[in-house]
């Protein structure tokens, strides 16, 4: 329980930390490199953060500390729901940058530069994590430091099923964002929340569930047991691919890209009326002229 209690305070103390970042990153800095860069850098750092205490939490817990799966669900979810509402409008994830550019909602500049940041986000938490690990605050700490020097891959099947895996968990998440991009804040984020939590446990004992190509490359990219190659398959291309079909299945096409709808037929604004078109007013008068006129 002790270091359940601990890991509780690891992700209060980042969340709170990654807040005040914010909030003083956003009183200095003009809004676009806010937007751009430091919004997306501290959501990122955040989230990885989190996802690697979460991960001690999963491959340690259960042995270590008794933890059981319905407690670890319970705790992921409500993880998400905090991003979510913290994240003050950053995706954190540069699948989700790649959608906004293809959509057609953000510049090619401001969307690598975001792809940055989030590395940069990412890359920066998991020092800081393992500095924290390094501490050994708790037991889960110090056996987790103990084998920071020698983890093991995430991938725990074929590349090829490993990339349909994450594809897969990418599709979802990025066609149920298309579909409640619109929706009020108050149901978006549990119900994001809620899929990120079930994609985790189906998809969690193949390939993590990342669907976050800086996320996977901050938590896995470095670990023995697939090459680096390997790595970008399963956690780059495989994401990649699955949000381009999300937005073609949502939109039938790329905006950025080409507008003609591959899937969908654009319908009409007007309708054209069947049937025979009643004569108007002027040919009728034209009508009853050319009648009085034969009379005559």
């Amino acid at each position: 329980m002790a270091s359940l209690n601990v890991s509780l305070s690891f992700f209060i103390a980042t969340c709170a930390l990654c807040e005040a970042a914010r909030r003083v990153s956003k009183a200095l800095l003009p809004g676009g490199a806010y937007a751009s860069f430091a919004r997306e850098a501290v959501g990122t750092a955040q989230l990885a953060a989190c996802c690697l205490e979460m991960r001690v939490l999963v491959e340690l817990g259960p042995w270590a500390g008794g933890f059981g799966p319905d407690l670890l669900l319970t705790l992921l979810f409500l993880l998400f729901l905090v991003h979510g509402v913290t994240f003050d409008g950053a995706s954190a994830n540069p699948t989700v940058a790649l959608q906004e550019f293809l959509m057609a909602e953000a510049s090619l500049p401001g969307t690598l530069l975001k792809v940055a940041a989030q590395m940069l986000g990412a890359q920066a938490a998991c020092a800081l994590t393992q500095r924290c690990w390094a501490w050994e605050l708790s037991e889960l700490h110090l056996l987790q430091s103990l084998m920071a020097m020698h983890c093991s891959s995430t991938l725990r099947t074929s590349v090829l099923q490993g990339a349909l895996v994450e594809g897969a968990c990418t599709f979802f998440f990025h066609l149920s964002l298309l579909h409640l991009q619109h929706s009020l804040q108050v149901y978006r984020v549990p119900a994001l929340a809620l899929l990120v939590t079930v994609l985790a446990y189906t998809a969690g004992p193949y390939t993590s569930a990342f669907f976050n190509p800086a996320l996977a490359a901050s938590v896995t990219f470095h670990c023995s047991g697939n090459t680096l190659l390997e790595y970008a398959h399963v956690y780059c291309l495989g994401p990649v691919a699955g949000m381009l079909l999300a937005i073609l299945l949502h939109q039938g096409h790329l905006p950025r890209l080409f507008q003609r709808n591959l899937f969908y037929r654009q319908k009409n604004k007007y309708r054209t009326p069947r049937g025979k078109l009643s004569p108007g007013p002027v040919a009728t008068k034209t009508s009853t002229k050319g009648n009085s006129g034969k009379g005559l």
